[in-house]
């Protein structure tokens, strides 16, 4: 499926999430949800069997955590497989690539000569320490169909932020 380059707002899910991911992320959160179930889940259920073993079980500190263990890895097994499958992977850069897009590194400028630089991914890849931003940030909303030499105006919590965008790369 193709993200519609024209489209005024992004795709969002019923939780208000927008489905879009880089191939990289798909990737990693598949491998997550593998390793939950072929190696994490058989060491826990383990485990637990180990300590149900040990006898009464109401008491059994080790056994009640590990139940507790389980019921996580269930959880976000179940949340893995679910949004994975409502996820879109965007595995190609735009036609326009003059303009900022899904996937595009994006370097900014404020109005005090300091430089930031974003990707824009999707929520599920976001991760400030690699400069990822969600597509459904305020930053990111701002970005979306610029072109270098524009100018945006993000609110943040402090107040408005002026920035220019200096570079964009996909």
């Amino acid at each position: 499926m193709q993200i519609n380059e024209n489209m005024k707002k992004p795709l969002l899910n019923k939780s208000g999430v927008s489905p879009y991911i880089t191939p990289e992320g798909h990737k990693r959160l598949n491998e997550e949800l593998s390793y939950l179930w072929k190696i994490k889940r058989p060491q826990v259920t383990q485990a637990v069997a180990e300590a149900a073993a040990m006898g009464d079980r109401s008491e059994n500190a080790e056994y009640i955590y590990g139940k507790k263990q389980l019921r996580q890895i269930d959880s976000r097994m179940r949340f893995l497989a679910k949004r994975l499958s409502e996820l879109i992977v965007v595995d190609r850069i735009p036609k326009d690539t003059s303009k900022v897009f899904f996937g595009a590194w994006v370097e900014v400028e404020d109005t005090d000569g300091n430089i930031s630089r974003y990707r824009i991914v999707g929520p599920d890849e976001t991760n400030l320490e690699k400069d990822f931003i969600s597509i459904d940030s305020p930053m990111a909303k701002a970005l979306l169909r610029r072109a270098i030499g524009d100018e945006v105006v993000v609110s943040r919590p402090n107040g408005t932020t002026a920035f220019v965008v200096n570079s964009i790369h996909y």
